[in-house]
């Protein structure tokens, strides 16, 4: 089994790959920065520009599956012009994939692309599932949208397209988990606006696992990939100071405080996304982290 990865080198894809090199597969891994490109063993590397539609075609040799997961990091302040990269970041390299296995006519079986439960509206009640057809009336659903239709076209190839919506990911190196324990260290913690939005986890260890999962089962459609036991902004704040032993005991930070210093990416941690993750343990995945206060002991 031979794997491309993009976006090896970042969180996720660096989980990954350790996984699927120690499972015995190869692993073929674009980067932007030739600086990274090495080839060790069954770990090699190949440089890309998709801005400049640039690839080196010697990546898709032989290979079997491609997860994708390249994208601009959702965790800076949109403006304009920051917008345009984080959508198109997501495009323009998915678009320069498939048009490079069109013209080497290169046999892949299964392409996986990273997505995000950021399609779900916002809302306290709703429990959203793979099926729920409705999207969030923001920047952010407009990438998801946008993000999932082009990963589709790869179904035109007869290639089996799976989609992870990922929730938050909680991570001990990098991620937002390292972002919200800043303040609860100097016993400075507190909810974000009202505190009642739903937050929908996933342990790194976990995500990559169900991307192993999907690959290893040849599965295809859309998966949340989110833990069985969603929690509240509240519950994940006071979680995080309990494991760090330290007080929340400010008031939660006002949503318009966080519109003022964030603009519109404050939509990340004020919306509310109660996410089912039902249909992926249907296929008989197990998460090793169900709870949250077993997943930041972990971590933490």
């Amino acid at each position: 089994m031979r794997v491309l990865i993009t976006g090896a080198t970042g969180l996720v894809g660096s989980n990954i790959s350790k996984k699927c090199l120690a499972k015995g597969f190869e692993v073929n891994y674009l980067t932007t920065n030739k600086d990274k490109v090495r080839k060790e063993g069954n770990f090699k590397g190949f440089y890309w520009d998709p801005e400049n539609n640039v690839i080196d075609d010697e990546c898709l040799n032989k290979v079997d599956v491609i997860i994708h997961l390249a994208g601009a990091s959702i965790a800076k302040r949109w403006t304009s012009s920051y917008k345009e990269e984080i959508l198109n970041s997501r495009i323009d390299t998915a678009n320069l994939l498939l048009n490079r296995l069109k013209a080497t006519n290169q046999s892949i079986k299964q392409f996986i692309s990273a997505s995000a439960i950021g399609i779900y509206p916002s809302s306290l009640q709703n429990l959203y599932k793979e099926d729920d057809s409705r999207t969030d009336d923001s920047f952010l659903g407009e990438v998801v949208e946008k993000w999932e239709a082009a990963a589709d076209k790869f179904s035109d190839l007869n290639i089996k397209v799976a989609k992870v919506r990922t929730g938050l990911v909680l991570a001990k190196d990098g991620g937002a988990l390292q972002k919200m324990k800043e303040p609860a260290d100097f016993n400075l913690g507190a909810a974000f606006g009202s505190g009642k939005q739903w937050q929908s986890w996933i342990h790194i260890e976990d995500l990559a696992n169900l991307y192993i999962h999907i690959l290893e089962n040849d599965l295809e459609g859309v998966y949340n990939a989110v833990a069985p036991n969603p929690v509240t902004n509240t519950e994940l704040m006071d979680g995080i100071a309990k494991q760090l032993d330290k007080n929340v005991w400010l008031p939660n930070v006002p949503a318009i405080a966080l519109k003022v210093a964030l603009g519109d990416m404050s939509t990340v941690v004020l919306a509310s996304q109660l996410v089912s993750s039902d249909k992926i343990e249907n296929t008989g995945f197990t998460f090793k982290y169900k709870n949250l206060t077993k997943a930041l002991q972990n971590l933490l």
